[in-house]
């Protein structure tokens, strides 16, 4: 029982992952946190049951166009709303506010367009268990989990062994230097948000097949917030480890305690390491932050 509640965990956290990372990663470069972001994952999800009910795609070809419909509204908003902020010179509050009015148009739009109805992909999702020792472990658990480490290794290796990587460490550590240097700042933060919003679409897929559509599944995107300041704003590994921290703990309190009290032990982790390490557990530095 307890391997098999952890290895759910681990699955809720890798879907957590995906988006905590896309948060750490806007974050680090632009100072504030990205609410709409949770959005993409939705948009994520629909573009994939829009392709696999209406254009009879297979489910690959729908993923991945659910992972580019992410990817795209991702960079349309940095494109067209962040950067104008930015290019006025408005505080970073400023950011956040149109962040969190994006949030609330794309929720709404989708309202309009599917209505409060739950969806699932038209397909036979793989409901089987395989044993492991005495435990159960669920087939969808195991696929989740392996295309989210696969995700999220290709992004360690891009971060930290690419030129872009490269880059965008050198902006988040000092863009005007950074600048100076010959990089293109405007350039890498709009592929920054590309690349996180492709998560938040891989991140929506998954979640789609393991629950629902909705939407409102996007505010999954606060328990992927609450993640990155577990393992510290602006650090990618931190927003790792945080998810995975934070979908084990939910996953061992539903099965030990009560499904209702997930959100109250999510949020009580969350204060009493702010109070205890207000860095996060990766220790970055989040003066201001919005």
């Amino acid at each position: 029982m307890f391997f098999q509640q952890l290895i759910t965990g681990i699955s809720v956290g890798g879907i957590y992952a995906l988006l905590a990372t896309g948060y750490s990663l806007i974050y680090s470069l632009l100072d504030f946190s990205n609410w709409s972001h949770g959005e993409f994952a939705m948009i994520g999800a629909y573009t994939a049951i829009v392709f696999s009910t209406v254009v009879k795609a297979p489910f690959a070809l729908a993923a991945l166009a659910g992972v580019a419909g992410g990817a795209l509204v991702s960079f349309l908003c940095e494109r067209f709303a962040y950067r104008r902020i930015r290019r006025n010179g408005a505080p970073n509050m400023f950011l956040m506010i149109a962040a969190m009015g994006l949030s609330n148009v794309f929720q709404q739009a989708s309202n309009l367009i599917f209505t409060g109805q739950y969806r699932s992909y038209p397909f036979q999702l793989p409901v089987s268990t395989v044993k492991v020792g005495s435990a159960y472990i669920g087939v969808l658990d195991v696929v989740s989990l392996l295309i989210t480490a696969v995700v999220l290794m290709a992004l360690i290796y891009m971060i930290n062994k690419t030129q872009f990587g490269l880059n965008v460490r050198a902006i988040a550590n000092n863009a005007g230097a950074a600048k100076v240097l010959g990089i293109k700042v405007d350039s890498n933060i709009a592929k920054v948000f590309l690349l996180a919003g492709s998560l938040a679409g891989v991140a929506g897929v998954l979640y789609g097949m393991k629950y629902n559509v909705f939407p409102t599944m996007g505010n999954v995107g606060l328990k992927a917030f609450i993640a990155s300041v577990i393992g510290g704003l602006g650090s990618v590994p931190g927003a790792i480890v945080g998810a995975m921290l934070l979908g084990v703990l939910e996953t061992f309190v539903s099965a030990y305690i009560s499904s209702s009290l997930r959100d109250f032990f999510s949020f009580a982790l969350l204060i009493v390491l702010l109070l205890v390490k207000p860095s996060g557990l990766f220790g970055v530095d989040v003066q201001d932050k919005a």
